[in-house]
């Protein structure tokens, strides 16, 4: 029988735009005893997490948990959830994301009308506003922050104008949850799904959401419909569309976190510690901290990049605070770059995909990784790995410029 060693990953700093390296306090959280799902204490440890991801998500609605599963789980349990088929869907696409919400409405049976535009950029409210005014939808899905792009899309009056058409509206902040405001109440959002893996370091395999009482009432006439009307043999009405997943069903969900504990599954109990740990760190920080500490260190990152005469990707007047994109120079091979750093130096940059692939590298500063040293240490290793693929630049700048952002 084969021996298998000891299970020892390889240190790493990791400046991706996700996942991220994990606080140690959330790893350690990860270690304690399990407790049974229905044990009044973690009932209470559920009740808490729940109050947390309020202050998180800025909302004051009921309903604010997190779905088991990787980011994916929560955008579909959401879309699944609240879209019939028939149903048409808005979706404005600024890069991978957004491709990837118009597949999922696509599988819920939606009419998806995509707004497309360049990578790179974003939309202004006005044309999204008129796109909403125009089509009529049911329901606008968007990406807050664009990881595949290092774009961040503002939100004003998109709601209000969903409002005023009736349509729900729902935003992807699986990449700015913990890193950059995201106010539902303020902002009309009617539900959000927000990501572990990314500013609130937290290991994957959860996925925070929080709906209000709009998508409530959407979701609840599809839950009358699938508990409490029966069709007679052979009819077939097309209006009497039940959600079709058990896992990511939302109602269901949503009666295992409510004060009825519907035993619809085992809760993840190591991840639900895991990500109280997570929400306590970032409130403990506070979160307007929190978000100054993303945005100094994107600066010193900015700064020691442009020192070394790199040009970054996109319009800057709507980069994202926490991943910042990087065009590849000419005659140096990309993937030859990120291998060199993380072999020689253990760390891992990312590439990007579709029409940016080998074009852009992409540099995260999120959660537990946005440090200083991790800035200084990312900087000074791509420095020198670029002088060994012979790019031509002043060795020493990039640090210096860093380092004036500092004030060291």
């Amino acid at each position: 029988m084969k021996a298998y060693k000891d299970l020892a990953p390889s240190p790493r700093t990791i400046m991706t735009p996700g996942p991220v390296e994990v606080d140690p306090r959330v790893l350690r959280a990860m270690s304690y005893p399990i407790l049974g799902q229905f044990d009044p204490e973690f009932t209470a440890l559920m009740n808490e997490t729940m109050s947390m991801l309020r202050l998180l998500f800025k909302t004051e609605n009921e309903w604010a948990f997190p779905v088991d599963g990787t980011s994916r789980s929560g955008i579909e349990a959401v879309l699944v959830g609240i879209i019939e088929p028939g149903d048409k869907v808005l979706v404005p696409i600024y890069g991978r994301f957004g491709h990837l919400l118009t597949e999922i409405a696509g599988r819920c049976g939606a009419e998806v009308v995509k707004l497309e535009t360049e990578w790179g950029t974003v939309f202004t409210e006005e044309e999204i506003v008129s796109a909403i005014r125009e089509h009529q939808p049911k329901l606008v899905a968007l990406v807050h922050g664009e990881t595949s792009t290092g774009r961040i899309q503002p939100l004003a009056g998109i709601g209000q104008a969903c409002r005023e058409t009736n349509a729900l509206f729902v935003v992807d902040a699986v990449a700015t949850i913990g890193g950059i405001e995201v106010a539902t109440d303020q902002l009309l959002i009617d539900a959000v799904i927000g990501g572990t893996q990314k500013c609130l370091s937290v290991p994957a395999g959860m996925a925070p959401i929080t709906y209000n009482k709009r998508a409530e009432a959407k979701l609840q006439s599809r839950k009358r419909i699938e508990r409490g009307l029966l069709l007679a043999d052979g009819d077939d009405d097309p209006l009497l569309r039940p959600i079709q997943s058990n896992y990511l069903d939302l109602s269901q969900l949503q009666d295992y976190w409510s004060p009825a504990r519907l035993n619809h599954h085992t809760e993840a109990t190591s991840m639900l510690y895991a990500l109280r740990e997570g929400l306590r760190l970032v409130l403990e920080e506070g979160l307007d901290e929190r978000f100054a500490r993303h945005r100094e260190h994107e600066g010193a990152l900015i700064a020691g990049l442009e020192a070394m005469g790199l040009r970054l990707y996109g319009d800057p007047s709507c980069k994202m605070t926490v991943v910042t994109c990087i065009e590849i120079p000419a005659g140096v091979d990309g993937e030859s770059v990120r291998s060199m750093l993380l072999d020689h130096y253990g760390i891992e940059i990312a590439s990007s995909f579709g029409p940016l692939k080998g074009k852009i590298w992409r540099i995260g500063t999120m959660g537990y990784s946005c440090s200083k040293r991790n800035v200084l240490l990312t900087l000074g290793a791509l420095e020198a790995v670029l002088l060994r693929h012979g790019h031509s630049l002043e060795a020493g700048k990039a640090l210096q410029a860093a380092m004036d952002v500092y004030g060291m």
